[in-house]
């Protein structure tokens, strides 16, 4: 059995599918394919790429990161992780440190250092 990179497997979205809004039966517009979506947004994150160099088999980066903004805003991700997070087995998670980013303006810069013992002189006024 071969795994894409970067898609979800059948288990994997049947642990989130229910917690997403957009479903068939569920109050507002039925959403298009919320598989498609999430796998864009993991797609993205997981390549470290800015939204508009998405592929375009995912649709308009536009449509998918205002649709990722407004799920980020009602909670729906937070949820998806708190079900994900208690479900798993976290005795062997790890953070690799070299996947992780710092900003590019927090390296190489200067220290300053404040002079020591400085002492000022009283003002009379």
């Amino acid at each position: 059995m071969t795994t894409r990179r970067y898609a979800l497997r059948d288990d994997q979205w049947q642990r989130i599918e229910h917690l997403l809004p957009g479903r068939v039966g569920t109050v507002g517009v039925t959403a298009k394919d919320n598989r498609l979506f999430v796998k864009a947004v993991l797609y993205r994150y997981r390549a470290g790429i800015p939204w508009r160099d998405l592929p375009k088999r995912f649709g308009d980066f536009r449509v998918i990161h205002t649709r990722h903004i407004r799920w980020n805003k009602r909670g729906v991700w937070q949820r998806v992780f708190e079900v994900l997070a208690a479900e798993a087995a976290n005795e062997y998670a790890q953070i690799d440190s070299t996947i992780v980013r710092a900003h590019q303006h927090s390296a190489g810069a200067k220290k300053v250092v404040a002079p020591k013992n400085v002492s000022v002189a009283p003002v009379e006024v």
